[in-house]
């Protein structure tokens, strides 16, 4: 007889095995299904080895310029063989962290393809055959994949997918990326600080079209300063691979049709979440274009079947399918039985999202013109990287701190930055924002002098004429 489980969560990234641990840590019995490698893609072939892989071209990067440091570095070059390596390895390390924290919490694993059969049962199919799993609660964490275009199939030599790009078997020598969102950008700026001439179609009619606008313009001027072409409001409409390369019909925004040669493309339109053939419509689960619709707790319109990550409603974030994943696990044990477990509901007005190209881009909230689309009389702050004494002293001046407020009450809106290390800075807002502060409560703060953090200070108080640097 299979053994029966409190929760059965179906897929092992960011969002599954940390709804796995959690639920184990209020005292569930939990198994974990996963068809290739625990950790999903974000650990194993997403979010972590491209970030090892961006270090890699950011040392390189710097090692370039040493000179402006007082420094002398000669014959600077790559080994992409041990770039990718050293990135590989990065994700093994942590693929095999997640599997001593199954065992730390005695989740179960099974290896296979798993299928929902009815609510609370489960077929695996993997290298032991065929078994039936049984539970009172299912998570579905199944993930996705990125998105093919119809004219443009992966094959891995000359169209590439993030995957391909991950682990190149050459470094191209003129690479084509379509799609400036955080993947596209992330690996322009990898490629191009590696030495390869990069052009970036958007369609849109801005670079990272989802940031704020003075964030996508001054990015937009410093990728081309680096040497990138930079095509935006624009399509690719055809592409044929040779055996030397690809030839691309590039249509531009006055709608003229160019053609120009490339010797590897990435595409990076988006994401396909992975909820083909696991059962969604035999059991009635509601799902638009394969997105589940769940609530701000992760339920299905199927009792005791849930879904998280990015088989469901976007930001496709890995911290986000983490929180959802904590949220679940809370919610079931709270349906279980457990009164000491108080979930909340997910805000994704409070998610962050980063960007890790050079330089790097960080957010939170409301842009200033979604804000002004809501409705709001906003207050916007702006303090440029020039001002900070640490930002100098790094040799990173470029870029800026930007804020967005409600001039009635003061509630932080948003806040948005473009700059070294702004990806580690973001949080202090998200903090802000999650504890509903305003304007006085982030004036009254002192920020550590010299940090690249006071720029968050000063531009809060540039939104109210106070600012002290400018």
């Amino acid at each position: 007889m299979a053994e029966q489980y409190d929760l059965i969560v179906l897929g092992s990234g960011p969002g599954g095995y940390v709804a796995a641990i959690r639920a184990s840590q209020l005292g569930l019995k939990v198994a974990i299904v996963e068809r290739e490698l625990l950790g999903g893609i974000c650990l194993n072939w997403g979010c972590i080895p491209t970030k090892a892989l961006l270090r890699s071209a950011e040392v390189l990067h710097n090692m370039k310029h040493a000179a402006a440091y007082g420094l002398a570095a000669d014959n600077i070059r790559a080994d992409l063989d041990a770039v990718v390596k050293r990135s590989r390895g990065v994700a093994k390390q942590l693929n095999q962290g997640v599997t001593h924290l199954m065992k730390k919490n005695k989740i179960t694993v099974h290896m296979g393809e798993g299928k929902l059969l009815a609510p609370g049962k489960l077929e695996v199919t993997g290298d032991k055959g065929t078994e039936t799993l049984t539970a009172k609660h299912v998570i579905i964490a199944t993930g996705a994949r990125a998105r093919d275009l119809p004219f443009a199939k992966a094959d891995g030599k000359r169209v590439w997918t993030y995957r391909h790009a991950m682990t190149p078997f050459e470094l191209p020598t003129k690479l084509l990326v379509i799609g400036s969102g955080a993947i596209g950008i992330e690996f322009a700026s990898f490629y191009n600080d590696m030495g390869a001439q990069v052009t970036l179609v958007e369609m849109m009619d801005r670079v990272v079209p989802v940031e704020d606008a003075d964030v996508s313009a001054f990015l937009e001027k410093s990728l081309a300063k680096q040497g990138m072409t930079i095509m935006t409001g624009a399509g690719v409409e055809k592409i044929d691979v040779t055996a030397t390369g690809i030839k691309a019909a590039i249509k531009g925004k006055d709608g003229k049709v160019t053609a120009a040669d490339f010797s590897h493309v990435i595409v990076a339109v988006g994401i396909v979440p992975n909820t083909e053939n696991i059962g969604l419509e035999a059991l009635g689960i509601k799902a638009e274009r394969g997105i589940v619709a769940i609530d701000d707790y992760g339920r299905t319109n199927v009792k005791g079947i849930w879904a998280i990550g990015d088989v469901t409603p976007g930001p496709w974030l890995a911290h986000k399918a983490s929180h959802e994943g904590v949220i679940a696990a809370e919610s079931i044990a709270s349906e279980l039985g457990n009164k000491d477990v108080h979930p909340h509901a997910m805000d994704r007005r409070n998610i962050p999202g980063c960007t890790y190209c050079h330089p790097q881009i960080a957010s939170v909230g409301l842009t200033e013109a979604k804000a002004k689309e809501a409705g709001y009389t906003v207050k916007v702050g702006n303090f440029p990287f020039i001002g900070n004494g640490k930002a100098i002293a790094l040799g990173e001046p470029e870029g800026f701190v930007k804020t967005v407020f409600d001039a009635k009450t003061g509630e932080l809106l948003g806040a948005h930055m473009i700059g070294a290390e702004v990806t580690e800075l973001i949080q202090g807002y998200v903090v802000g924002k999650t504890l509903e502060t305003t304007e006085a409560e982030l004036m009254a703060t002192v920020f550590p002098h010299p940090t690249l953090s006071e720029m968050m200070h000063e531009s809060v108080l540039a939104a109210y004429g106070k600012a002290l640097h400018i």
